[in-house]
């Protein structure tokens, strides 16, 4: 055993332990530390999984799907490795790894599920070799760092087809995803949901207008929301995949439910995106080799964590959290909030942070005119960017509550709202606001 590779993964708990108890997450700092003390600590971790490694990747998603399909393959028995919080840029992915270290030196794991940052794939891929790759689906995201979607289009086939044993697990509803799967010459399988759902009555900028093969104007069916549907060019007869994973029989309510091979799905969440999650992590384990027959158990028991819908109850208010980072993302989660139709109040939150993205301009893509309706009681904006929200919704003729302070925003609504919360933010607003929550929970009993 190296010294060296056992100083790291020494130091990288030691370091996840100390950031945990000041209330830090602490995983990014694990997995730097590691790399700097031994370099080559991910790629000899990696290499010691015994059976495969999943990779999950998309503009959306990829935390829902990443722990649905590691808690569907703990359901089938098997030991996993997996970057549940999230922390998906190779900092994140080294320290999911030694994090999982025993204090030898070594993992013990049958599968791994890793989520990766699309740019990240580039030092991820190489070190990893993954067995399995999901794709949620490609939107535009935080322009200032990755750019329009071609360039994260040519990094993930790239990436894809260095790695040429690689199975593709695509969502074939998306165009620009299941071209890519398609075109990287990699073998593949898809899934997606072959009829309407529900009426797409959203504004929304799609990204998959033009057939990435030709450039045709692509011809749809349908849409479910954004450039998700029923396509085709019909210049160069570029289409949809066959799903290998239909659902059909889709109710988006309270709970969600779906057949997909002659199997009911249920699970108690709202959000019509949280069927392709699902789905995604069905196909996943499904293509892995296991017949499924756990996974309705396991959706039961699986409690959706690092503010992806998570819920808390503080002083008799119902409050879920949210992360809501592009358009495509922020106006599924309007659609989720207003499938809700009892009295309610939002808290829409707002960084600029590096790993926000500095350009926020993409807020005036999202359909916030659609929170003008008479179950939204209030709506209090907060963050950094908190004007700049305040701003968007006095465009639409929507009055807002300016609280740059987002615990004073919570406990405002606690004290004197609804009694029915809905707190939106984007990403580095996530992790402090959910701590806020947990706090509040064990002060305010």
């Amino acid at each position: 055993m190296k010294i060296r590779k056992l100083a790291a993964i020494w130091a990288a708990k030691a370091a996840g332990f100390v950031c945990r108890k000041m209330g830090r997450q602490g995983v990014t700092w694990a997995g730097q530390i590691a790399q700097k003390i031994y370099p080559p600590i991910l790629e000899e971790l990696a290499s010691e999984v015994r059976k495969k490694t999943f990779v999950v990747c998309g503009t959306n998603g990829k935390t829902t799907t990443n722990n649905l399909l590691c808690a569907a393959l703990e359901a089938e028995g098997q030991k996993v490795i997996c970057n549940h919080t999230g922390s998906n840029m190779i900092n994140g992915v080294v320290a999911a790894y030694v994090l999982a270290a025993g204090l030898n030196g070594h993992i013990d794991a049958d599968y791994a599920c890793i989520e990766a940052d699309e740019a990240s794939t580039r030092y991820i891929f190489p070190a990893i070799h993954p067995d399995f790759m999901v794709m949620t689906n490609l939107f535009r995201d935080q322009l200032d760092r990755y750019g329009e979607i071609d360039i994260t289009m040519n990094i993930l086939e790239e990436m894809i087809r260095k790695v040429p044993g690689m199975k593709v697990i695509v969502n074939g509803d998306d165009a620009l995803s299941a071209y890519l799967a398609m075109d990287s010459g990699n073998p593949f399988a898809s899934y997606g949901i072959s009829n309407p759902v529900m009426k797409n009555e959203t504004n929304e900028i799609r990204e998959g207008r033009f057939c990435k093969k030709c450039g045709a104007r692509l011809s749809y069916r349908f849409y479910h929301y954004s450039q998700l549907g029923d396509y085709e060019c019909p210049e160069c007869g570029f289409k949809r995949p066959r799903p290998d994973f239909d659902a059909y029989d889709v109710k988006v309510g309270d709970q969600i439910s779906f057949r997909v091979e002659d199997k009911l799905i249920a699970a108690n969440y709202k959000g019509f995106y949280n069927v392709y999650n699902i789905l995604a992590a069905y196909a996943g384990v499904r293509t892995a080799g296991f017949s499924g027959e756990h996974f309705n158990e396991m959706l039961k028991k699986f409690n959706p964590e690092n503010g992806r819908m998570e819920q808390f109850r503080i002083q008799g208010t119902g409050i879920v959290l949210n992360l809501a980072k592009n358009p495509a993302g922020f106006n599924q989660n309007i659609t989720a909030v207003m499938q809700d139709p009892a009295p309610k109040d939002v808290i829409i939150a707002i960084n600029d942070n590096a790993q926000d993205g500095i350009d926020i301009s993409w807020l005036w893509d999202v359909d916030f005119d659609r929170f003008r309706e008479e179950s939204i009681q209030s709506i209090t904006v907060s963050g950094i960017r908190c004007q700049d929200m305040r701003l968007r919704l006095k465009y639409v003729d929507i009055p807002s509550i300016l609280e740059s302070d987002v615990e004073k925003a919570i406990r405002s609504r606690i004290q004197d709202g609804t009694g029915n919360l809905y707190v939106l933010v984007n990403y580095t607003a996530l992790f402090s606001t959910r701590n806020i929550l947990k706090k509040l929970e064990g002060e305010l009993k």
